[in-house]
């Protein structure tokens, strides 16, 4: 048995944060569920712009979009989901054998439209449909604009996963439109067992920004902080999940835990030891999705030490305290952190368009 199957007996699924047509169409994703194994997949707008800007794989599709006359948007969309269907084919299985839990394959809604509650709506109903596969997911951002967008996407029956969370407070507010939606889709007749749901926060650019202020305080009580906010950041996040999924049942009948995701999970700092972001989350009812450098590190390396999530929510409190304690405003690392996500994939997404544009003159 590897360390990436104990980490699922301890209760992690492990996703693949990576796609592109070379995974694909070279056996190499097949090969990642088969002797990995992981059991979904990731993307994101940097993914596809890093996949669709190398090499020669999207070309014969490309020349047939140009023929048809197809402009840019619907372009990268179309080759983006002919990837996240051929994922989801891939995953199929697992989908299958899990009930539903796993197999997935996430594919994201424009993030220029993360201010735009009704073009997110519209985008993820699209997506949902173009791909057409179960075991899609879509993600939504969990913006101010867009938490109403992922309550409508549920209720229409459309699995999600929200993404780009960095408090706990926030990620309540997603507890809370994920319920409100499980309910409307209960009340709309859709069979609310077939809709599951993955939270998703980001653990290392939380160190990255708080590290970076801990250096400018520079102090001895604030150097020895470095390293820690991400970690205690999702373990007080899993303390609102057990209290919201495991120790309260006002779910509709059938209906399913939203599930923590750990994302970002690749260290920033060379410092750090490369799996720590995946065996100090480990846990229950937890998905924690790594590029495949990472994933090779916990393959090689392991350093598992059981469940590293339940009953540690008071220790994160202390890291909190700690670090407001030396003056880190954690409000405002939020704030920065979720402007600067959706920019990330905005310029990411813009340059992929960018180049796509001039491919199709």
């Amino acid at each position: 048995m590897s360390y990436i199957d104990e980490l699922l007996e301890i209760g992690t699924s492990t996703w693949l944060d990576d796609l592109s047509r070379d995974r694909l169409t070279s056996g190499n994703l097949d090969a990642v569920r088969a002797e990995k194994s992981v059991v979904g997949v990731t993307t994101n707008p940097a993914i596809f712009a890093k996949a669709m800007s190398a090499g020669t794989a999207y070309d014969a599709q490309l020349s047939e979009l140009k023929a048809a006359g197809a402009d840019v948007d619907e372009a990268v969309y179309a080759m983006s989901v002919e990837d996240v269907r051929h994922a989801c084919d891939v995953f199929k299985e697992v989908y299958e054998r899990t009930d539903g839990r796993d197999g997935r394959v996430s594919i994201e809604v424009d993030p220029r439209f993360a201010a735009d509650e009704q073009r997110t709506i519209e985008q993820a109903k699209r997506l949902w449909e173009l791909v057409d596969r179960a075991n899609v997911m879509i993600k939504i951002p969990a913006t101010d604009e867009s938490l109403p967008a992922i309550t409508a996407a549920l209720a229409s029956g459309i699995s999600v996963n929200v993404t780009l969370i960095f408090s706990v407070e926030r990620y309540a507010q997603v507890i809370d439109a994920y319920k409100k939606g499980l309910d409307q889709a209960a009340a709309n007749g859709h069979d609310v067992s077939t809709i599951h749901s993955v939270a998703s926060f980001f653990v290392s650019r939380m160190d990255s920004e708080v590290d970076k202020r801990l250096e400018t305080i520079g102090t001895e009580e604030a150097l020895a902080l470095r390293g820690k906010a991400g970690i205690a950041n999702a373990r007080l996040a899993y303390q609102l999940f057990v209290k919201n999924f495991l120790q309260t049942r006002d779910l509709p009948e059938g209906g399913h835990k939203q599930r923590p995701l750990w994302a970002s999970t690749s260290v920033k700092n060379p410092d750090y030891p490369q799996t720590m972001y995946v065996t100090e989350l480990a846990g229950p009812y937890t998905v924690n999705t790594m590029p495949e450098d990472t994933i090779d590190a916990v393959l090689e390396q392991g350093g598992l030490h059981g469940d590293t999530l339940t009953g540690f929510a008071g220790e994160a409190k202390e890291v909190f305290d700690a670090l407001e304690g030396v003056g880190i405003d954690m409000n405002d690392v939020v704030q920065v952190l979720e402007r600067e996500g959706v920019e990330k994939f905005v310029d990411a997404w813009q340059e992929l368009l960018d180049s796509m544009r001039e491919n199709l003159k």
